[in-house]
């Protein structure tokens, strides 16, 4: 049986071609002309070139295709024109699903983000059945992600094989890009992060990310919805893990959310006018205001996923940062753990230890989305598998 994946070159999407090369007979990769193929260096797997907006290049990548994993998105906080995301991520998947009906796909993994996942008021945790609007998405990365699931139900309701997962925000290894979560950790590395914002997030490691795809294609209900998530924790208790990995000092001081959406404004105002991408998206500071903290334990016991810890993922992530060239001003720590920070001083390993679980229900140690760089320059971290 052939295996179609989009989105092979991303973050996620190399774990889950990763995974699915060694344990499926045929691979098959659809990527643009254009990619950068680093990612996917080494797999068995097959290229094929087209992309998701002209159906006619998506008719031969599916040829002979029975299971397809959809993982692409473009994911941006900020476009000079708007409208490139909602093509690729919204038309792009309808496209797909009208080739998946023409070429008799037999299941189709969607791979959406917890973006979509609304947090209610109160104290209740957030899953996959919390009600949520469009009017209620941030931003035009939100709004897509959550219209490109409406599509994915809609064919659902005549007769389309679909499963919808929502990673959460995944962190590991061969993070190219890296994603927002990956330059909070390279930013840390290079001594560019004296402050943090009081925000939060669901962290899980990304090859467990890649398991629960595979676990959705094999277990997954038809037109059901999997939150792919391992533990709530702060913005200030992730930094206090990776100081902890890096042997540095967490950063003590916490940033203002007013001055982080007074930046996010000013910003926003000049590149309107001078067309340059800014370095502060207002879209990711009105969303680090709001905690995404999640209830993933639909995943747990219905698919049997079972996280293997983020702290693991974190030494990864740690580690191929500096091997690979993205952290120019990082000194080893000094034998004994002089540089190693107190945890508990933080807030970090005694409270992180007590971070909410997968099947956790209480918001009180909650955290949310992440504010990407927290030099002012980062974004939070709401991925799907880009």
């Amino acid at each position: 049986m052939t295996t179609l994946i989009t989105g092979a070159t991303g973050f996620v999407g190399r774990h889950v071609t990763r995974l699915l090369a060694e344990r499926v007979d045929r691979v098959r990769v659809l990527v643009r002309p254009a990619s950068q193929l680093r990612a996917i260096e080494g797999l068995n797997v097959d290229r094929v070139f087209g992309d998701l907006r002209d159906k006619s290049s998506l008719a031969k990548a599916l040829a002979g295709v029975r299971q397809v994993f959809h993982v692409a998105a473009d994911y941006r906080l900020w476009a000079k024109n708007p409208d490139e995301i909602y093509e690729n991520n919204v038309v792009g998947t309808r496209n797909l699903i009208d080739a998946c009906r023409e070429a008799g796909v037999e299941r189709f993994v969607y791979t959406s983000s917890v973006a979509t996942i609304v947090v209610p008021a109160g104290e209740r945790l957030p899953d996959e059945r919390t009600a949520a609007r469009l009017d209620q998405m941030i931003g035009h990365y939100k709004r897509s992600k959550f219209m490109a699931e409406e599509e994915v139900m809609g064919a659902v309701a005549k007769g389309f094989p679909a499963v919808v997962v929502n990673p959460t925000t995944p962190v590991g290894a061969g993070d190219w890009k890296p994603t927002p979560t990956g330059r909070i950790i390279v930013d840390f590395l290079n001594g560019r992060m004296p402050a943090y914002v009081d925000t939060g997030f669901n962290l899980v490691a990304v090859d467990d990310v890649a398991g629960g795809h595979w676990l959705a294609a094999k277990h997954g209900r038809i037109g059901e919805r999997y939150i792919l998530g391992e533990r709530n924790m702060t913005l200030k208790d992730f930094l206090v893990l990776v100081a902890r990995k890096a042997g540095r000092a967490a950063p003590r001081m916490r940033l203002p959310y007013a001055v982080a959406l007074a930046a996010g404004y000013t910003e926003h105002f000049f590149c309107s006018i001078t067309g340059r991408e800014p370095r502060i998206p207002l879209e990711g500071v009105r969303m680090a205001k709001h905690k995404m903290f999640v209830d993933a334990s639909r995943a747990v016991r219905e698919l049997g996923f079972r996280p293997t810890g983020v702290e693991a993922a974190i030494e990864r992530a740690v580690h191929w940062y500096i091997s690979n060239g993205y952290v120019t001003n990082y000194s080893p720590p000094r034998r004994g753990g002089e540089d190693a920070p107190d945890s508990r001083e933080a807030g970090g390993e005694d409270r992180v230890a007590r971070s909410a679980s997968p099947t956790g229900r209480s918001i009180k140690d909650r955290p949310a989305q992440c504010f990407g760089r927290t030099d002012l320059r980062g974004t939070p971290p709401q991925r799907g598998g880009e």
